[in-house]
């Protein structure tokens, strides 16, 4: 039986791994097809849920313990990064759409804003840090602490914020997200469990594609009114579009300047979790009871999320080639150093 079944799994295998490297590009040409066939909008919304359970499943199980703990044990700046993320971002947002009038002239709108900012960063954000060549280590801790965190500050700012504006209370927002995020990590770790870590870093490419995969089905399901509502209100539709991207733009030029003392590589990869924002995760804990206006702008924000990581990798590159660079001219300065000192040299002041 296994010799029959093992060329028939073999093919799919070797079509989630072609997906799985194509990094960007797979993950930038998710939009496009999702807002190019319509009706894959309708079969797959009922899904969303699901979708993002899977997802966070998938992040929960790529988790590298080992580097997790390393970052823990320094926690001043995994500890700004989360405040700035969690607290930081929504009451910035809470507080500009409440002072512009946001609220009372469009509450669809303020309330899909401020559903963004109280979420937490995408469980994606580490695995296009990587794709990208920054530091994927220290999205990963961040994204994990603020995840935490984010069903308690969730709560807080929905009842500081969205009065009357949700179908369920702050506290129901609240548990729904923990229950989610905790049934997603226990799945992830009976899996971790049973297959080990090793197998799962042995299949990264086949679960990249997978994962990709998910991302087209969530992707489908949020912007399926896409195309019909570009042409019934085209103005409204771009103007969401454009504001997506202003906005997500705006998140990832703040906190790369006010992170930039760490090396504007590892900024900018903050910068890209921040930006980086899991709707799919407020969706899910709502349960889509959303107005067509938050529905709309969420589908808007899937440009931006997908194409930014494509857009962005000469940047990263850039920082990452500088960054090198540096590491290697510190560590020729230090082998430079010790080698003068066995020779017996002195140093430019003198013996001492």
């Amino acid at each position: 039986m296994p010799s029959v079944l093992q060329p028939i799994l073999a093919l799919p295998l070797r079509g989630l791994t072609w997906l799985g490297s194509q990094g960007t590009r797979a993950v930038a040409a998710v939009v496009f097809i999702a807002v190019a066939v319509p009706p894959l909008g309708a079969l797959l919304r009922p899904y969303v849920t699901e979708a993002i359970f899977l997802l966070l499943c998938i992040s929960f199980m790529r988790v590298d313990l080992a580097a997790l703990y390393s970052h823990l044990r320094r926690p001043a700046l995994v500890a700004a990064a989360t405040a700035w993320t969690t607290i930081g971002v929504p009451l910035i947002v809470g507080l500009i759409a409440h002072a512009t009038g946001l609220a009372s002239h469009s509450p669809g709108l303020a309330l899909a804003l401020m559903l963004q900012g109280m979420a937490s960063p995408m469980m994606a954000s580490p695995a296009l840090a990587a794709l990208m060549g920054l530091d994927a280590t220290l999205v990963l801790v961040t994204l994990v602490t603020s995840t935490a965190l984010v069903p308690f500050t969730a709560s807080m700012f929905a009842g500081l914020f969205l009065d009357g504006m949700l179908s369920i209370s702050p506290l129901a927002l609240g548990l729904k997200l923990l229950g989610i995020l905790a049934a997603s990590l226990l799945a992830a770790t009976v899996i971790r469990w049973i297959f080990g870590a090793k197998a799962i870093q042995r299949r990264k490419r086949p679960i990249d594609g997978f994962n990709i995969i998910i991302l087209f089905v969530f992707a489908s399901a949020v912007m399926g009114d896409v195309a019909s509502e570009l042409v019934s209100q085209p103005v409204f539709t771009i103007g969401l579009a454009l504001l997506s991207f202003a906005i997500y733009f705006t998140l990832l030029a703040i906190t790369t300047l006010l992170f930039r003392r760490i090396g504007y590589e590892r900024a900018l990869a903050l910068g890209l979790m921040v930006s980086q924002r899991n709707l799919g995760l407020m969706l899910a804990a709502t349960a889509g009871a959303l107005p067509p206006t938050t529905w709309l702008y969420f589908a808007m924000t899937q440009f931006p999320i997908h194409l930014a990581p494509y857009m962005l990798m000469p940047i990263a590159r850039r920082l990452t080639a500088r960054a090198d660079a540096s590491s290697g001219e510190n560590k020729a300065d230090v082998h430079s150093f010790a080698s003068h000192r066995r020779s017996g040299g002195t140093s430019i002041h003198g013996p001492r």
